[in-house]
Formats: structure tokens, sequence, C-alpha cells
């Protein structure tokens, strides 16, 4: 009687599977070049647009190899119209950085209570801040005109940042919420026993934490409230003016006026991109944390 040994099966699809990965990788990753091509062409058409001449840039098809010249950026700040854009852009930093450091201080604390130390009944509240972001925008603004017009607050750059704050405290109780629900309870019970107060622990333990979240929302708050139009449009009128409603006035029912709008949307937008530059590490962290255990 004679043992036989079997030869270890070796897994035929295995090797097959590898290059199938692969391919498909590849194919995913031209994609996501293309899709990001998509999306960025558009943007880099406006930069060469805002360094042409309003005749170059009204050509039908446009012109791609026309002269560069600076008249976009200097009819933007003020060389031939005389209005200054610093006021808006100092209304719009003004309102983005006070809501969004508002915000923040809201947020963090109810975002605790949401996740760390739970209420009674919290989804109800999650509900109930993601409830008030189901209004229309225009929905409110009459009856926010008519608040503003009664209290005298018509025109004033802190009624802009009371309704930024209160537009992006939800997004932020509910991004924070997730960021610190990522926060292992082992490490609060020792601060705990270490007697550490409230206080002294979100500063020292979950702040440093989820600062990577705080970053992100912080951004996301900060380009909500730097882009929003509606209610500045309609509440403001000269001294309260913000750089979106400042940008509309370069369209015009006479003349040529796409440079000009080019070249003031760059400005504009600079801001927005160098904040996200200076936070692109922690942005990145912060979006991605919690989506992997």
């Amino acid at each position: 009687m004679t043992a036989t040994l079997d030869a270890p099966a070796t897994p035929s699809g295995l090797a097959t599977a590898k290059p199938q990965r692969r391919r498909s990788g590849t194919y995913l990753g031209v994609v996501a070049w293309i899709v990001g091509i998509l999306f960025v062409l558009p943007v880099v058409w406006m930069v060469l647009t805002s360094f042409h001449s309003e005749n170059d840039a009204a050509t039908n098809p446009p012109s791609v190899f026309a002269p560069l010249t600076l008249d976009g950026y200097l009819n933007f700040f003020g060389a031939s119209t005389g209005a200054s854009p610093w006021p808006p852009l100092l209304n719009s930093m003004t309102a983005s950085v006070v809501s969004t450091a508002l915000v923040l201080v809201l947020a963090i604390p109810a975002a605790y209570a949401l996740s760390i130390r739970p209420v009674r009944k919290w989804t109800d509240v999650l509900f109930f801040f993601l409830s008030t972001k189901m209004l229309p925008v225009v929905a409110g603004l009459l009856p926010v005109y008519l608040i503003a017009q009664g209290i005298g607050m018509l025109d004033n750059i802190w009624l802009l940042i009371i309704l930024y704050t209160s537009m992006n405290l939800p997004i932020a109780v509910w991004m924070m919420r997730s960021f610190l629900a990522e926060v292992p309870g082992e490490v609060l019970e020792a601060a705990a026993m270490d007697g550490c107060s409230l206080m002294r622990t979100l500063r020292t333990i979950l702040i440093p934490m989820v600062l990577p979240g705080i970053a992100a929302t912080s951004l996301i708050c900060f380009i909500f409230s730097w882009n929003e139009l509606l209610f500045a449009r309609v509440l403001t009128a000269t001294v309260a003016q913000t750089a979106p409603v400042f940008l509309t006035s370069f369209v015009t029912s006479q003349g040529l006026f796409l440079a000009k709008v080019c070249a003031a949307a760059v400005v504009v937008s600079l801001p927005v991109l160098i904040a996200g530059f200076a936070a692109q590490d922690k942005l990145v962290q912060g979006l991605s944390l919690g989506a992997i255990k």
C-alpha cells in the first residue's frame, strides 16, 4: 500500500487576477485624470482670459494665443472705474473669519455632547440640525430682510456674520461629531482619572487629536461664507458690500466685460485657494478621518 502525497494546488486564477487588477487600476487612474482635467480646464481658461483684452476675450471662437495684458486686473483694482475693491474684500474676510470662529466655538461643545457624552435623544437633535438645511435659502430671504430692516441692521457686516454662523453651524456640528466620535474612550477615561476638568480635556487632549477635522470644518465654513451671494446682495448696499457682490458689478448691459469679470473672479478666488493650499495636509487628514476604522 503506497501513500501518495498530493502536490499543493497552485491557484491558477490568482496569477491572472493580479494583471486584471493592475489594468483596472490603470483605467481608473486614467479616468480620474480625465475628470480632474475637465474640472480644472474652466479655471485655467478663466485665468487665461483674465490676461486678454476685451476684444480678444470676446472673439468666437476664443483666441488662445492672443497678446497678454493686465488691463482686466487694472480695471478691477479701480484704475478706470475709480471703485476700490479693498472694502468689499475686507468685508468678506471679516464676515468669513469671524463667522467661522463663532461656528467652531459653538460646534465643538455641541459635537462633544452628541458624540462623547451623548445627551438624551441625540439622534433627534442631529435631525433637527439637518432639518435646518432643508429650507431653501430664498424662502427665508424676505423674513430676514424685514427683521433686519425693523432692527436697523441692513447694510451691516454683523448681520452677515450672524447669518453665516447660523447657516454653517449645522454642517459643522455634523462634521465635528463624526471626528470626535473616533476619539478612543480610553484616552478620556485616563484624563478623567488624572483629574482633568472638562475644559482642560477639550483644550489639551480632544482638540489636538481632532485638529485635522477642525481644519477641514473651518475651511468648508470659510468657503461657504466667502462665496455666499444671495444674502449679501439683498441685505447690503455700500458699507457692508462683500467681494462676490462687488464682482457682479462688472457685468454690464453695454460694452464688453468678459476679461474684467475673469480678472475679478481670479482675485476673489485667491483667498480660498491660499487657505486650501495652506491647510492641504490637515484637510486631507480631516476629510479621511473616520473613513476607515
